[in-house]
């Protein structure tokens, strides 16, 4: 299945901003999706991720309470909304499919969209 993320951009610290990831297959029902993020210097880390159905979702302990995943399977897309954003969550995301939405080694996906930059100002 091919990814396509988009919606990042440059934010002030405390704004928010929606990424989502529109999949070419219908297939992509069958997946668990999950974002993952490589801050600038830093390996890529787990975000959040999300069952098949919708329900589950799984978040890192740096964004819960800030960000929240979802997915609209009619649409073929997974979203994630980020809010009360830090300088700290400025790195280049990423939608993920082909893992458990638990899992958070990078290498458990198979696909993978291209990245979308965020960056946070202080």
């Amino acid at each position: 299945v091919q990814l396509q993320a988009s919606g990042g951009g440059l934010v002030q610290a405390g704004g928010s901003l929606r990424l989502s990831c529109a999949a070419s297959e219908r297939t992509f029902v069958r997946y668990d999706m999950a974002w993952f993020r490589q801050p600038p210097g830093k390996e890529r880390e787990f975000v959040a991720g999300i069952n098949w159905s919708g329900g589950s979702p799984y978040y890192a302990d740096s964004v819960k309470g800030r960000f929240t995943v979802s997915r609209d399977n009619a649409k073929n897309t997974v979203y994630l909304q980020m809010n009360s954003l830090k300088p700290g969550d400025t790195a280049v995301y990423w939608c993920a499919a082909g893992g458990a939405y638990y899992d958070t080694k990078p290498s458990e996906y198979e696909y993978w969209g291209q990245g979308t930059l965020v960056t946070v100002s202080s």
